[in-house]
This record gives structure tokens, C-alpha cells and sequence, in this order.
């Protein structure tokens, strides 16, 4: 394959061609031959990135797959530019034993079209204390360990998870909720669970295990790594950590970097996640803690419903919403075209850093590595039509905005996975 005229963008910025060859990038410059064989591709006024990386999907597959599959999630990550994305294990088996996971790692690489990683549980069937066995589940394929959508209770099962972690170099991926402080909430506590009368979900279940886990984490030396960091509190905890050493990374969705309750309009699940939608002061910390470089990158947290899944209202409806599609366009004009950010801080956060929190082989554009690469229309709007997802969930309260930054084509591994109405 052959790239022509291609703007690249981010540290590795140029102008020129780019030709790919078993599934590396072999040649940067200009006027480039291209071999017989090759596919060409004219980027001309189209961006290049480097393919994006989302360390926190929702395949749903096994167990779910009327929300979601392998493949229509994949299909929905490149469609956003993504060419490397890291699966959750709440599924149905759960992938906690080298069977399961050996199962689940096939099964990824032959349904996706960009590379999917996976994250196995922490504990036996997510919600027990008995720990599963983290040295052979590494072996088998899992880049790391997680009870996301659960979270760990007991603080000595997280103690002797983060020993086990730490003793074979994975990293524990923690989703940080206290149930016993949850109180049965479906909203943020705040003037939008007093209009709508719903109960309300204080932002200490959230603070208040994560400095239980960071007293752990500093303890054992394990990576930890946070996930949908939601309150300013959060932020200041891994600040404080950082500052001491802890070898600490978190993450931060595009939903709540750009809304809070009060954008909420009515009692509409599209606007229900979990953690949910905090106060404006919380909004501004999260986007403070990525300028500072407390929060390390951006993940979607795409988590695909079916309709009867999001039908009714905040009590009736199920946690969550879909990323994957929207994530980057949502992102660019927010931030980038309004100057709050640049787009090489954007590509650092949705790319680079992810890439190199976890070690993947991803996040450049450069010779001898992989070509992973998206283009992308920086300047053309358009209006987010669910109609036109590859996701089966259509459960986002971002349909009907006009945003910039369209994914044309997505490269991963030398192959293009998506290309604008040729998926």
C-alpha cells in the first residue's frame, strides 16, 4: 500500500508519502515509488493520524451478543478511527481461566479487523474473593486483569490481587465503586436527582476506594490503573500519588471531559453511566487533570444496549452508553478547533500514551513500526447520525450534533479496516 500526499499528524509530523509493507510502515518521503502491486491511496486534504487506542470497550461477546459482538464492536472502533482497542471481561463465561481466555483471544483475532486486546478478571466469575490464576492467565493472552462493572469490595482481596499483579508484571485495571456507598443510585447526587425525584449516587463511592487503592497500590508497587475517572476528588488523589511515586495511570471518558448533570434535559437514560454525570467543578478538574498530566489518556467506555435495554427512564434503563464512533469528532471540536487543546495533546491521549501505559506496539507513525494509521477530514462538518454506526447500541446522548473531524479510511496492520461506505 501506498499513501500519497499525506499530511501526517502528531510528533512525528511531515508531508509526504508513506508506504506500507507487510503490515509495517518501510518508507516516510516524498515522491515514493510504489510497487506494482500496491494499493494506492491519495490522502490530499486529509489528516493522518496515528490509529487511535482505546484501553476500555464493551464487546459484550460471549454472553450479550443481542448488545454487541466482536465484530460489530471492532467494526464500530475502526469506523472511529480506532485501530487497537482492550475488551472487558464481564462477559458470559467469563474469561477467568486459561480456557475461556484462550477462547475469547481466538476469537478476537479472527472477528476484528484492528487488534483487539483483553483484559481477564481479577477474581473467579467477577464477583467472589478467590483470586484467578494471573500468571498462567498472562501466558494465555491477557494484557492485564479487571472486575470492571463490579469493582473489588473486600480490601484484602485487592491487597493480594495487586501482589499477584504486581509479581508478574500486569497491571490491575480497576473499576473504583464502593456498592455500599452506591445507596441504589442511578444519577449524581445533585439538583438533577432532586428535579427528576431519583436517588442519587455520591461522589465519595467512587473517592473513597480509590484512596483505599492507591494505600495498596503504593504498597505492593503494582501498576494500578484507574478507570472513568468521574470527581474532582479523584483527580486530586492521583495527583497526590503521582507526586509520591505511586505507579499509577487513569483514564477519562469523552462523555464526562464534556458534559455534566446539568446538561442532562429530562429524565432520559441516554444520559445514564456509571460512574454518572457529575458537577460542573468535576467536568473542570477532569479536563485540568489531563492538561497537568494527572490523567494519562482518553477511553470511550463504548458500552453497547439494546433498545429494551435503555427504554424507560433513570430507575428502568441500564448503565451506559456507546464511544467508540463518535469519541474522536466529539473530542476535536470541543477542544481542538476551539483552541483549548492542540491536536498533537489530543493524538498524545487518545493514542501515544495509552499505547505506552499498557505497552503496545501502537501510537506512531514511523518506520519499522506498525501500519496503524487513520485519516481523517479536520475541516468538513457533519451531523452524528446513529444511522450510520456500525455498532448495534445506539445508546448515546450525542446523536444530532454537528461536529468536525470525519474518519475517512482506518489502516490497522497494513490492512484497511475501515473505509468510508466500503466497510
Amino acid at each position: 500500500m501506498l499513501i500519497r500526499n499525506a499530511a501526517v499528524k502528531g510528533p512525528q509530523a511531515f508531508t509526504g508519502d508513506i508506504l506500507i509493507e507487510d503490515g509495517q510502515v518501510t518508507a516516510l518521503g516524498r515522491h515514493l515509488f510504489a510497487p506494482a502491486e500496491a494499493t494506492i491511496i491519495d490522502a490530499a486534504g486529509k489528516a493522518v493520524i496515528p490509529g487511535l487506542v482505546d484501553v476500555h470497550v464493551h464487546f459484550r461477546e460471549p454472553g450479550f451478543e443481542q448488545k454487541e459482538t466482536i465484530k460489530t464492536g471492532s467494526a464500530a472502533a475502526a469506523h472511529g478511527g480506532f485501530t487497537t482497542v482492550v475488551a472487558m471481561p464481564n462477559l458470559n463465561p467469563v474469561p477467568d481461566n486459561v480456557a475461556a481466555l484462550k477462547r475469547l483471544v481466538a476469537k478476537n483475532h479472527s472477528d476484528a479487523k484492528i487488534h483487539v486486546e483483553q483484559f481477564a478478571a481479577i477474581t473467579s466469575g467477577l464477583h467472589s474473593n478467590e483470586l484467578t490464576d494471573y500468571a498462567a492467565m498472562k501466558t494465555a493472552g491477557a494484557l492485564g486483569f479487571s472486575n470492571d462493572g463490579v469493582g473489588i469490595q473486600d480490601a484484602a482481596t485487592m491487597y493480594h490481587a495487586m501482589q499477584g499483579a504486581a509479581a508478574v508484571n500486569a497491571p490491575i485495571v480497576a473499576h473504583i465503586e464502593d456498592t455500599g456507598l452506591m445507596a441504589g443510585g442511578v444519577i449524581s447526587t445533585g439538583s438533577k436527582a432532586q428535579a427528576f425525584n431519583l436517588p442519587g449516587i455520591n461522589h465519595v463511592s467512587e473517592s473513597a476506594q480509590l484512596a483505599r487503592d492507591l494505600t495498596l497500590a503504593e504498597a505492593t508497587g503494582v501498576h494500578y490503573h484507574a478507570c472513568h475517572v468521574s470527581t474532582k476528588q479523584s483527580v486530586e488523589l492521583i495527583r497526590d500519588a503521582k507526586a509520591r511515586g505511586v505507579h499509577v495511570t487513569a483514564e477519562v471518558t469523552p462523555h464526562h471531559l464534556l458534559l455534566d448533570y446539568e446538561h442532562i434535559p429530562a429524565n432520559d437514560p441516554n444520559y445514564k453511566m456509571n460512574p454518572p454525570l457529575r458537577a460542573e467543578m468535576d467536568r473542570l478538574a477532569l479536563i485540568d487533570g489531563l492538561a497537568d498530566g494527572t490523567l494519562d489518556m482518553i477511553a470511550t467506555d463504548h458500552a453497547p444496549h439494546t433498545a429494551e435495554d435503555k427504554a424507560g427512564d433513570f430507575k428502568s434503563a441500564a448503565f451506559g452508553i456507546v464511544g467508540s464512533e463518535t469519541a474522536f469528532s466529539l473530542l476535536y471540536t470541543s477542544f481542538v478547533r476551539s483552541g483549548k487543546f492542540t491536536l498533537n495533546q489530543l493524538l498524545n491521549w487518545m493514542s501515544t500514551n495509552p499505547a505506552n501505559a499498557f505497552g503496545l506496539n501502537a501510537g506512531t507513525i514511523g518506520i519499522g513500526q506498525p501500519a496503524d494509521l487513520t485519516l481523517v477530514d479536520l475541516d468538513t462538518p457533519f451531523t452524528i447520525d446513529a444511522n450510520t454506526w456500525y455498532s448495534k447500541g445506539k445508546n448515546s446522548p450525542f446523536i444530532g450534533r454537528q461536529v468536525f473531524g470525519k474518519v475517512i479510511t482506518t489502516i490497522a496492520g497494513g490492512e484497511i479496516a475501515y473505509e468510508e461506505e466500503k466497510l
